[in-house]
Parts: structure tokens; C-alpha cells; sequence
């Protein structure tokens, strides 16, 4: 499963658990239209690190937290093997 694929299933977990309902996850959206709140967004975050092993907000100290879907994907997609 690519890394789109799983992160864009674990956002649809998560909205479930919280009792979320997401509009449609493109790339354009901004996370803030999601519907996550910041608990949403660390729980997205660690299960992350715990299914890839890396969490590309820590990795660099000039990191900034994306603002759409598309570039939280983008954050994962881009780290250095």
C-alpha cells in the first residue's frame, strides 16, 4: 500500500473513532477543514511513526506543519530514505 494510500485510510480510522466526519480528503484541502482537532492530529502523527517508522516533523529542526491534505502527504512521501 503506498504511503498516500495508508495515510489517507488511517485519517478515515481516526474520524471514525472520534466520531468525525471527513468531507472528501484531496489534496487541496486544508487540514483545518478535515474536521481533526489537535488530538486528531497526534493520534494521525504517532500511528504514522508507528507504521512507517518516521515522523517527518521531527526529523528536521526547520520542519513546518503543513496546511493541506496534499502537503501532509507530501511531508511522508519526501523523506530521505
Amino acid at each position: 500500500m503506498s504511503i498516500r494510500l495508508r495515510i489517507i485510510s488511517e485519517m478515515q480510522r481516526i474520524a471514525g473513532e472520534q466520531q468525525v466526519t471527513l468531507p472528501p480528503l484531496d489534496d487541496d484541502l486544508s487540514l483545518h477543514e478535515t474536521g481533526f482537532d489537535s488530538l486528531g492530529f497526534a493520534i494521525l502523527v504517532a500511528r504514522l511513526e508507528d507504521d512507517l517508522g518516521i515522523d517527518p516533523f521531527t526529523i528536521s529542526e526547520d520542519a513546518c506543519f503543513p496546511l493541506t491534505v496534499g502537503e501532509f502527504i507530501r511531508a511522508y512521501e519526501n523523506v530521505p530514505a
